[in-house]
């Protein structure tokens, strides 16, 4: 199994740890990974793209996704706005590949295009994650946390287990710092919560409410790892 992975967002919304906690859980559980994140200005709300290739087969690949099998929009402004590098934000999906769109309700894109991704089987999911984020954690900012959970759910390359670890190694190690924007925004959040450990219990929470919501309904491409992975 291997499944490349876009995500599309805007500064400030975690779209680069999101890609690194989903890369590490999916090391974590036995797997193989490479990730790539690519910047444009370091601001809130410019356009950031990060490229994730997980299998549980060894990765030869590093460097942009071209032709993802899944492409997640952190925010609807990368459709409506083109707030993307990839332009349209959908080019080179493969057949049958999954749109995952944090919004509450469906964003209608434009005929032609619909007509092509149908044409190719590409399955468009709207997800309401930063809804989920705010239900969960209390706030927004973690609703990176709720994409990585959906995005682990459909792919089943890992488990909450592994999600677990790679949340604590995320935000307890400090590893893994590609910028100044992101280091920003790691305190940032790490200031909303009183303890740590109310960080990582809220973000996990996050996490697998994505993952639960996703299972419940029915996305997953990959096999599923185990009956314990299913049900969890």
């Amino acid at each position: 199994m291997k499944f490349n992975v876009r995500m599309a967002g805007v500064g400030g919304q975690g779209v680069v740890t999101a890609s690194h906690i989903l890369s590490t859980a999916v090391i974590n559980a036995g797997g193989e990974s490479t990730i790539v994140p690519f910047y444009g200005s370091e601001k809130r709300m410019a356009p950031v793209e990060s490229y994730v290739r997980i299998s549980d087969d060894p990765i030869y690949e590093i460097g942009e996704i071209m032709f993802p099998h899944i492409i997640t929009v952190f925010h609807p402004q990368v459709i409506t706005h083109g707030k993307s590098y990839t332009n349209p934000f959908h080019y080179g999906i493969k057949e049958n590949g999954i749109i995952l769109v944090n919004s509450r309700d469906p964003i209608p894109l434009p005929p032609d295009e619909q007509k092509e991704l149908d044409r190719i089987g590409v399955k468009t999911y709207t997800f309401p994650a930063t809804l989920l984020a705010i239900e969960t954690a209390g706030t927004d900012l973690s609703t990176n946390m709720a994409i990585v959970g959906a995005i682990s759910a459909i792919t089943q390359l890992t488990n909450l287990d592994a999600l677990e670890k790679a949340v604590k190694e995320r935000f307890l190690g400090k590893g893994f710092v590609v910028s100044g924007g992101t280091a920003a925004l790691d305190s940032v959040v790490e200031r909303k919560f009183k303890h740590k450990q109310e960080l990582l219990a809220k973000n996990m929470a996050t996490v697998k409410a994505g993952w639960d919501y996703a299972m419940a309904k029915g996305w997953v491409m990959g096999k599923l790892t185990s009956p314990a992975s299913a049900a969890a």
